[in-house]
């Protein structure tokens, strides 16, 4: 587990990786109430559950970003051994939560599938602790992905839409190249240079360092 650097004012964000993948699951809690979320926990849930012991919070909830394995795998087993909601991502992405069990088996990796208990669309809002963020619709890496945007902090949770100087894949069948920039475009880029980010995979990032150096974001 690595801490973030992001943590002022009392929301704080640490990252476990999880799965042959390298997934970026993501704890973000409220340091005064100690209350908080796991964002896609794809699988390894006893690593999980060391970092959430390190930490020494109440999970509220668990936030999907989208509908890969990677992401959401173990969503449901983490759900039952907790007594938690699952919320996200959009109902676009019910066809790949419904077969997740069919993506585990491809990639010989244990996962079940699950169906949220609330779908998140553009402009709903989810709670953590004393913080609030806005969701935004991004489709394109897969129809369903949605960011999460905390305004106090400047602070974003973006899945696989956005990573350091890449973008999320559109390859599969599914996948939009066009929808994903456009997104990137019109509802992350204009949210401001100092907005810093976690992504799914790999180090975060600014929104400036992304408007600056990111090659599919030239032009």
């Amino acid at each position: 587990m690595t801490a973030t650097a992001k943590p002022p004012s009392g929301l704080k964000a640490a990252i476990v990786q999880v799965t042959p993948f390298q997934q970026n699951c993501t704890l973000i809690w409220d340091d005064e109430t100690k209350k908080g979320a796991v964002v896609d926990p794809g699988g390894d849930l006893d690593r999980i559950a060391m970092a959430l012991d390190q930490v020494k919070i109440t999970v509220e909830k668990i936030i999907l970003t989208h509908g890969h394995i990677d992401h959401a795998g173990g969503a449901k087993a983490l759900k039952e051994k907790l007594g938690v909601m699952i919320e996200g991502p959009h109902i676009a992405d019910k066809f790949l939560l419904d077969n997740l069990d069919k993506q585990g088996a491809a990639y010989g990796m244990e996962a079940q599938k699950v169906t949220p208990d609330r779908w998140l669309d553009e402009g709903d809002q989810v709670t953590v602790g004393r913080f609030t963020f806005g969701i935004r619709h991004c489709p394109g890496h897969s129809p369903g992905s949605v960011v999460l945007l905390n305004d106090a902090q400047k602070f974003a949770i973006v899945g696989d839409v956005l990573f350091r100087g890449s973008i999320g894949r559109t390859d599969f069948p599914y996948g939009d190249h066009a929808a994903l920039i456009h997104a990137i475009k019109t509802k992350l880029l204009p949210l401001g240079d100092e907005w810093a980010f976690i992504c799914g995979h790999g180090p975060g990032s600014t929104i400036a360092m992304e408007k600056r150096s990111n090659p599919f974001l030239q032009g």
